[in-house]
């Protein structure tokens, strides 16, 4: 578990992050917090499949996060069971963090993101980290 300086770290050193699970409706949590973190002056990239093409918080939503493009960070809104495969392409492409939202957990994943160099949070949220943490 990241020590609160470690956070603070991931989320004042983070400028582009890939939001995977990103949806288009304005009362599902992962549009809510994509729009947050855009408006706090992040770069967010929509990975949704089903809406490649379109576009949503500036940018052209992605089907995959090898779309995507250099990344700092991977934000993961998947079930606990789909996360790990989410990490996998994350260490492939090369980003330095992976953020498993509230409720997403997968230590095996997490290990092997750390092993390949990557930070891994599990079980938090940084539209919810970054007020907390005064950032």
């Amino acid at each position: 578990m990241p020590t609160d300086s470690e956070i603070r770290e991931i989320l004042t050193s983070t400028k582009t992050i890939a939001l995977v699970g990103w949806s288009p409706k304005p009362d599902r949590p992962s549009h809510r917090v994509a729009a947050f973190l855009k408006a706090r002056g992040y770069r967010v990239i929509p990975v949704n499949p089903g809406q490649a093409g379109q576009t949503a918080l500036g940018e052209t939503v992605v089907a995959s996060l090898s779309e995507a493009g250099p990344v700092d960070m991977v934000d993961i809104f998947r079930r606990s069971e789909e996360a790990g495969g989410v990490v996998d392409q994350a260490i492939a492409a090369g980003a330095k963090v992976v953020w498993m939202q509230l409720g997403v957990v997968d230590e095996a994943a997490a290990a092997r993101a750390r092993a390949a160099g990557l930070r891994a949070v599990m079980d938090r949220c940084p539209a919810i980290e970054i007020p907390r943490l005064g950032l």
